[in-house]
């Protein structure tokens, strides 16, 4: 009891409020009558409250009352005794702190993952579309060289693709008839322009030659007659190849536009359907059902798509049919027509024949139409 007495009373150590000790003559004797050895100030020998650190005073440390002078602030500073629960708090506030930084790093990373995929979606947009189309053109060629080297088996409409074939002839035909027409034009423009100078020369000799007037008159006249005639009839043909012209570079090739998406629909249809039928010829297990089902997918949207444009394809022929027969026959009625009253010699049916289909003559050297006859 006494060893605990003089450790009790050798922990009471007043200090000041800077943290010196205090020299005041009691502190001070209270100090002195005590022995001073190396274990004076030792932790072990400190006096706890309690021996258990599982109290609930545990970390306590007493004190002596401070008697210093009463006109300074006290601020006693007092040693802490290691504790367990302490430090356990101490390690759990530490790893608490730790995970909520990880889990702040953490969002801090796939926060910035997601903004790298917004930005790579578009290019990963780009990336499949590509691929799609690699895949689709790797099984149109392969569908387009099998049929042409006999190996694979290819869809026909026989009485679409008759129809198509006598189109594509038609069109093949009309085209010689333009050009023949373009030519006659060509060598009918040098005809007039020979018949021209050839009625002047003639009326240059009629005026030369009294002894002859009358005779150079009258080829003069003629050959002025035929150059007139010969611009009304170049006048027709002109029209006529306009018209066909129209008719085949415009409404027939836009028609062969539409037939020929109908056929790389066909090749596309038939390229899904043969890739359908080697798939459903193989083994039937987990790992090809998923293969089996996109290509059924795969075929059922090209086989509509197939169908849409042969009902397109076959709307448009039919259309085309009609305004063919329409234009023909009214274009072949006008170069008849032209072409008769011209070698007959008949000056006022080729006049009427002109004006029933709304042509006009434009005589060669005349004066542009005003900006009010145009429009």
């Amino acid at each position: 009891m006494t060893e605990e007495s003089h450790r009790g009373s050798a922990a009471e150590i007043p200090v000041t409020s800077n943290g010196d000790l205090d020299q005041s003559p009691e502190t001070t004797f209270q100090r002195d009558s005590y022995p001073s050895g190396p274990r004076a100030l030792n932790l072990s020998d400190s006096c706890v409250t309690s021996s258990n650190f599982a109290s609930t005073t545990e970390g306590i440390v007493e004190s002596g009352p401070y008697k210093g002078s009463a006109s300074l602030p006290t601020s006693p500073v007092t040693p802490v005794a290691p504790s367990s629960a302490v430090a356990s708090r101490l390690a759990r506030s530490s790893s608490d702190s730790q995970a909520e930084q990880g889990e702040t790093n953490a969002a801090a990373n796939s926060g910035a993952v997601v903004l790298s995929d917004d930005l790579k979606s578009p290019a990963m947009e780009k990336l499949d579309l590509v691929r799609k189309w690699s895949i689709n053109t790797y099984k149109c060629t392969r569908q387009i060289l099998s049929e042409k080297l006999g190996r694979g088996s290819r869809t026909v409409d026989v009485e679409l693709e008759a129809q198509i074939e006598v189109l594509r002839d038609n069109k093949r035909k009309y085209q010689h008839v333009i050009n023949l027409a373009q030519t006659l034009s060509s060598q009918l423009s040098q005809i007039m322009l020979t018949q021209k100078q050839l009625g002047d020369a003639f009326a240059d000799l009629s005026l030369k030659s009294p002894e002859l007037h009358e005779e150079f008159g009258y080829n003069a006249e003629t050959q002025k007659l035929l150059s007139k005639n010969g611009e009304t009839l170049l006048s027709a043909i002109n029209f006529f190849i306009s018209s066909v012209n129209t008719l085949v570079d415009k409404t027939i090739e836009d028609t062969l536009v539409n037939i020929k998406q109908y056929e790389f629909a066909r090749v596309e249809y038939d390229a899904y359907r043969t890739d359908l039928e080697e798939l459903n010829l193989g083994p039937r297990d987990a790992a090809t059902m998923p293969k089996i089902e996109l290509s059924q997918q795969q075929f059922q949207i090209h086989r509509a798509k197939y169908e849409r444009m042969r009902n397109n394809v076959a709307v448009k022929l039919k259309f085309l049919e009609e305004n063919k027969v329409k234009v023909l026959h009214k274009q072949l009625i006008l170069f008849h027509n032209a072409i008769a009253a011209y070698y007959a010699g008949n000056q006022q049916q080729l006049e009427q024949t002109l004006k029933e289909f709304h042509i006009k003559l434009k005589m060669p050297g005349g004066d542009a139409p005003s900006w009010l006859e145009e429009h």
